[in-house]
């Protein structure tokens, strides 16, 4: 399991502050961070899947099948799970792991798909997910850190 310490904890390896005055802020918010991270990263996980929960499944298949995919359904049904039950876990720590390198794949997939159109995502690009996906992955390298259910059960995938 990932050591939830880190630089801030330790004065040797810190950088002195530009403004000391916020060292204690600093060190009080330090525990939570990761939360903050998992939080993020989970909700916007959740909120995209919900769509796909409102609309339903197989209004989202014309879109696998124009982009290849074979057995869209079974596609479109591993995104919202990912997605919407994955957001959930992310949030509460759940199986952190394990949702965290689903969705880092799901956005390698959707990387590759958005590759010929360049960087930026306001051409449709794969800014966002590439940026999303290294997040996820730095998620599923560390885990669910100190304030989650994975934390609490003691055991990780």
């Amino acid at each position: 399991m990932a050591n939830d310490s880190n630089a801030v904890s330790s004065n040797a390896a810190r950088p002195k502050l530009l403004i000391p005055a916020l060292d204690g802020f600093y060190r009080a918010v330090d525990p939570f961070v990761w939360l903050i991270v998992r939080f993020a990263v989970g909700f916007n996980l959740l909120v995209h899947g919900w769509g796909k929960v409102v609309k339903g499944p197989a209004a989202y298949v014309p879109g696998f099948v124009e982009h290849g995919f074979d057995n869209a359904i079974v596609w479109v049904w591993a995104d919202l799970g990912i997605e919407f039950v994955g957001g959930i876990a992310l949030i509460l720590g759940l199986f952190t792991r394990f949702f965290a390198a689903a969705a880092t794949i799901e956005m390698a997939i959707i990387f590759a798909l958005y590759w010929h159109n360049g960087f930026s995502w306001l051409n449709r690009g794969y800014e966002y997910v590439l940026m999303w996906g290294l997040v996820l992955f730095a998620i599923a390298l560390r885990g669910g850190g100190q304030y989650s259910v994975d934390r609490v059960i003691g055991k990780e995938l």
